[in-house]
């Protein structure tokens, strides 16, 4: 079989699933888009790949700005007919995975003039993000029928696609109101790929990078990911505070880029007291080291994103075995996969920062107990990130899919 994965960000477990995909005797290109900056995965050919697999990316030479609205649409545009020009000969299916909406829609039309079958993996409910972006920007009699539109643009993308895989059953719930085919769904939950991201010592060869100046009593926090409009980068300083005034020798790193880390970039050189380091993005070969000199990795996620977003750093931060805090809603899935580690979930209010701290003050002298909830931690994701099943639920897909099907 023939299988395009095009992954738009260029995570690490889209790249697996290409991996994997080649392993088993498929020819498979992964595609994704070198200007959205984030976390990137393997996105080379490795030692052992099979000749079978191609990484490519489409690149249109400048930059994806995602809160400028005007050049975002004119930019999402552009590539969505890059993306179809790259893949209309294609004779196998196509994966869509993170794709902006626009260039989705652009796509999915030339998709069904030109027959190509293709699986839209939905990573997150696109449309109710734009939504809560535009009641940002918007007043409200301005801010719904663009919701209502962009809510139809996506509904449209769901039921023209050859199958739709969910990353969850709460995406689920939108699909009869957007009259997609049920029996053209399956939720397979997203994973991390467990021989990218193993358990390291504290101390390894990133930790004078990652946490420069740490003393080896300090309690080492970390956030590593993007931060966008549906994060609180806020209550990171604010964890930091609240765990400092309780006598936690805390200190904290965030690895990201964009505007968010930009503002706590400048909150960090107006505070010299406060132990904040901002650090960009690091290379994928050094994301298990990366993620193992931290003693507890933050999650985030704002209230009004969880009906749309799962958080899947929270799998990534599982495979490197350590304690993770949450601060999210309870109702999320990803926060029932910190819980069942033995992490610890409050909201993302000042309340539930204070929570938080209370729980790191009873762990933050135990580094017997840290390592005690890292093993388990490790141990889930072992259990659920079997990557045999995975990626045959993945090829059961691709095999019910028919030039027919797409139209």
């Amino acid at each position: 079989m023939d299988v395009v994965v095009h992954d738009f960000s260029g995570h690490p477990f889209q790249a697996d699933l290409a991996r994997r995909l080649a392993e088993r005797g498929h020819r498979v290109v992964h595609i994704s888009c070198p200007e959205y900056v984030s976390g990137k995965g393997q996105l080379q050919k490795q030692p052992g790949d099979p000749d079978t697999l191609t990484f490519d990316q489409i690149s249109l030479g400048r930059p994806f700005d995602k809160y400028s609205p005007r050049d975002r649409i004119r930019w999402e545009l552009e590539y969505g007919r890059a993306a179809t020009e790259r893949v209309r000969d294609w004779p196998g299916v196509v994966i869509m995975c993170n794709v902006p909406l626009v260039a989705t829609a652009v796509f999915v039309r030339k998709a069904r003039r030109l027959d190509i079958p293709w699986v839209f993996w939905h990573q997150d409910v696109y449309s109710a993000g734009i939504a809560d972006e535009l009641s940002r920007r918007l007043p409200a009699p301005a801010a719904r029928p663009a919701a209502f539109a962009f809510d139809r643009l996506e509904a449209w993308c769901a039921r023209h696609a050859g199958h739709v895989v969910a990353i969850g059953e709460a995406f689920t719930k939108v699909y009869p109101r957007w009259n997609v085919d049920p029996k053209r769904v399956s939720v397979i939950p997203n994973w991390a790929p467990l021989d990218e991201v193993v358990p390291t010592d504290r101390n390894n060869s990133q930790a004078s990078t990652i946490f420069p100046g740490s003393e080896d009593d300090d309690l080492r926090l970390l956030y590593a990911g993007t931060l966008g409009r549906k994060h609180n980068p806020k209550l990171l300083v604010d964890l930091l505070e609240s765990a400092r005034a309780a006598g936690i020798p805390a200190v904290l790193s965030v690895v990201s880029q964009g505007e968010a880390a930009d503002d706590l970039r400048q909150i960090a050189a107006e505070r010299p007291d406060l132990p904040l380091t901002v650090l960009p993005f690091q290379p994928a070969e050094m994301f298990s080291e990366t993620l193992g000199s931290a003693d507890v990795l933050i999650g985030l996620l704002e209230p009004a994103a969880t009906e749309f977003s799962i958080p899947s750093k929270v799998l990534t931060y599982m495979c490197a075995g350590r304690p993770l805090i949450g601060l999210m809603p309870a109702t999320n899935p990803a926060a029932a996969d910190i819980a069942d580690c033995g992490g610890f979930v409050a909201d993302p209010t000042p309340d539930g920062v204070a929570q938080a701290s209370a729980w790191l003050t009873k762990i933050a002298g135990d580094s017997g107990r840290r390592a005690e909830i890292g093993r388990a931690t490790r141990s889930i994701a072992e259990e659920r990130f079997d990557p045999d099943v995975i990626t045959g639920r993945f090829e059961s897909v691709l095999a019910s899919l028919s030039p027919e099907q797409t139209r």
